[in-house]
C-alpha cells in the first residue's frame, strides 16, 4: 500500500470527539426540552443521521488522504473507533449528569415507568417481577455498558454499509 499521509487514529479521535459533542449537545437539547424521560422519535433518529454522517465524513477523510483508497477492514476499524471515542466523551458527560445536573434520575425513571406499568393494566405482581428487572437494569454501569454496545454495534453496522460504498483497493485499480 502507499504511504499513508492521514493517520487513522487521528481521523479515530476527532470525528469520535465531535460525534461525542454532538450526541452531548442533542442530549442537552433534550433535557432543556424537558423530555429526558421520555426518549423522543425524533432525538433517536438526528442521533442516527448524525452517526452516519460523522463516520462517513471520516471514511472519506482517510480515503483522500490515503490515494483514495479505502479497504473493507480499514473502514470498521475506523467507524468502529469513531464509535468508541464518542460513546467514552457520552458516558463522560452522562456519568456527570446523572451525579450533578439529574442526581435523582433513576428515581425519577422508575417512578414514570411504575405510572406507566399501571396504566398499562399491570397486575402488582407482573410490577414486582418488572420493578425487579429494572432495579437490575437502572444503574450506571449497565448504562455505561448499554451506551457502549450499541454504540459499537451501530458503528459497526453503519461503517461496514458505508465502507462497501466507499471501498476502493490497490487490487481493484491493478486488475482493470
Amino acid at each position: 500500500m502507499e504511504n499513508q499521509t492521514v493517520s487513522s487514529k487521528s481521523i479515530m479521535l476527532s470525528k469520535g470527539v465531535m460525534l461525542g459533542i454532538a450526541s452531548i449537545l442533542l442530549a442537552v437539547t433534550v433535557y432543556a426540552l424537558g423530555q429526558s424521560y421520555d426518549q423522543p422519535f425524533w432525538a433517536t433518529l438526528v442521533s442516527i443521521v448524525l452517526t452516519i454522517v460523522v463516520i462517513a465524513m471520516g471514511l472519506k477523510e482517510f480515503k483522500a488522504g490515503n490515494g483514495g483508497f479505502l479497504k473493507l477492514g480499514e473502514a470498521l476499524k475506523i467507524g468502529l473507533g469513531i464509535s468508541l471515542i464518542s460513546a467514552i466523551v457520552y458516558i463522560i458527560y452522562f456519568m456527570v449528569f446523572i451525579n450533578f445536573v439529574e442526581p435523582d434520575f433513576y428515581t425519577n425513571m422508575y417512578t414514570i415507568q411504575e405510572n406507566s406499568w399501571i396504566d398499562s393494566g399491570m397486575t402488582d405482581e407482573q410490577i414486582d417481577g418488572a420493578k425487579s428487572m429494572y432495579e437490575t437494569m437502572a444503574n450506571p454501569m449497565v448504562t455505561t455498558g448499554i451506551v457502549l454496545i450499541s454504540s459499537l454495534f451501530f458503528g459497526f453496522i453503519t461503517s461496514l454499509i458505508v465502507g462497501l460504498i466507499m471501498k476502493k483497493s490497490n487490487e481493484e485499480v491493478t486488475s482493470i
